[in-house]
């Protein structure tokens, strides 16, 4: 392991720290959006089309910034990085809060956006893979397990919030609530020198260990596509579950229940991370995680009684989860954690397009196609065509791997 500057008591601290202030910073910066989405449509006469593209301008903002972040994070660590992400989040929320105009708003979703880049799990990922060197696995799976609470927590109280207040009160407590909890907890929370990398990192092939080479490699460019299109598939299923089981004749109340044990499933899933690390190699495991979401994907699509379809929302979510952690460790697992902000923020940037493109295309695609079961089989058709690419994932010996 590399140079070890923080303590295991500190060690502790930081991962504690990291589980408060990414519950918190998912909950406010994404996961109140879809609660107040309709109240803001209808207070401000906005469509929800324009509504919903302000918070997709968002996330593509998160996904650009994502590579200067990563350059960053590699140099000097996550402290000031993500305490200053968490310093600009909360006037960006107190903006969005106050918009009175088309301009003012999406203005305010350009800063969250640099915020979210800036605060939500890369930059996290990347503090726990430095600092737990070769236990990163097990502190990885700890931190999404928290993170998957982001909307259990947030989701009721933003609507309990929203009940009693509007949606532009709403956010200014969220935005206090976003202050107290992350300012602090990053600023304390990950104190301590940002360690060297693990001294196996050195011992690779030297062409693992130059960044630009990797990002330019085969085996890089056809992960990025991988895991993309994997992440298309994925989250375009979570906006468009409940549309799926409407259509299918559940009812809504039902529906909704069935997304809800999907989170659950995401809890499952990545509690068994650990032991699908330990039996097979990362090109593997990539291969049978992302068929893996296919498959569910393609489940959904094909059957119709109520108590198999709840079952299949659930392995579908099971399937998603575990795919966060494939994301988180995608890079560490081939080429060592020297550049992995850099070379994570590079990989994040289109699949975080991706994701942001998803509930939208789902939608639209649906509209194409006639219904919800013909779209569910065809992103299930483009994740099996990721899983196939996955094999080519693996780095292979210098001079092999130019793309």
């Amino acid at each position: 392991m590399g140079v070890q500057t923080v303590a295991q008591p500190g060690l502790r601290r930081v991962l504690a720290a990291l589980c408060v202030t990414e519950i918190t910073s998912w909950g406010v910066l994404y996961y109140a959006f879809p609660v107040l989405a309709g109240e803001i449509t209808h207070t401000t006469g906005w469509s929800a089309a324009t509504v919903t593209a302000g918070f997709s301008v968002g996330q593509l903002t998160a996904a650009l910034a994502g590579i200067p972040i990563g350059r960053w994070l590699d140099r000097r660590g996550p402290r000031w990085l993500m305490t200053g992400g968490s310093v600009l989040a909360v006037p960006a929320v107190v903006a969005l809060a106050t918009a009175r105009n088309l301009g003012w708003f999406f203005t305010a979703w350009l800063l969250m956006g640099l915020a979210m880049g800036a605060t939500l799990y890369p930059p996290a990922f990347a503090a726990l893979t430095r600092w737990y060197g070769p236990r990163r696995i097990s502190a990885l799976t700890v931190l999404t397990l928290a993170g998957g609470l982001a909307s259990t927590v947030f989701a009721p109280l933003t609507a309990l919030l929203d009940a009693h207040l509007d949606w532009r009160h709403t956010y200014l407590v969220l935005a206090g609530i976003l202050a107290v909890l992350t300012i602090p907890g990053h600023l304390w929370g990950l104190r301590g020198a940002w360690p060297d990398p693990e001294p196996h990192d050195h011992a690779r092939p030297a062409e693992h260990r130059d960044p630009g080479r990797v990002a330019r490699s085969r085996p890089f460019v056809l992960l990025v596509v991988t895991l993309s299109v994997a992440a298309f598939t994925a989250y375009a299923v979570v906006v468009n579950l409940v549309p799926l089981l409407t259509e299918r004749g559940l009812s809504p109340g039902l529906a909704a229940v069935a997304l809800g044990l999907g989170g659950a499933g995401q809890v499952l899933g990545r509690l068994g991370y650990t032991t699908l690390v330990r039996r097979t190699s990362a090109h593997v495991r990539t291969a049978l995680i992302v068929a893996a979401v296919a498959v569910t994907t393609g489940v959904l699509g094909l059957i119709t009684a109520t108590p198999a379809l709840v079952a299949a929302a659930v392995v579908a979510g099971m399937a998603r989860g575990v795919f966060t952690l494939l994301q988180a460790t995608a890079v560490t697992d081939r080429w060592g954690a020297t550049h992995y902000g850099r070379l994570t923020g590079l990989l994040s940037a289109p699949l975080t397009t991706m994701m942001s493109l998803a509930p939208w295309a789902g939608a639209a695609i649906a509209g194409g196609l006639g219904g919800y079961p013909h779209t569910f089989l065809l992103l299930a058709s483009l994740g099996a065509a990721a899983a196939l690419l996955a094999p080519a994932t693996r780095p292979v010996p210098s001079g092999k791997d130019s793309a």
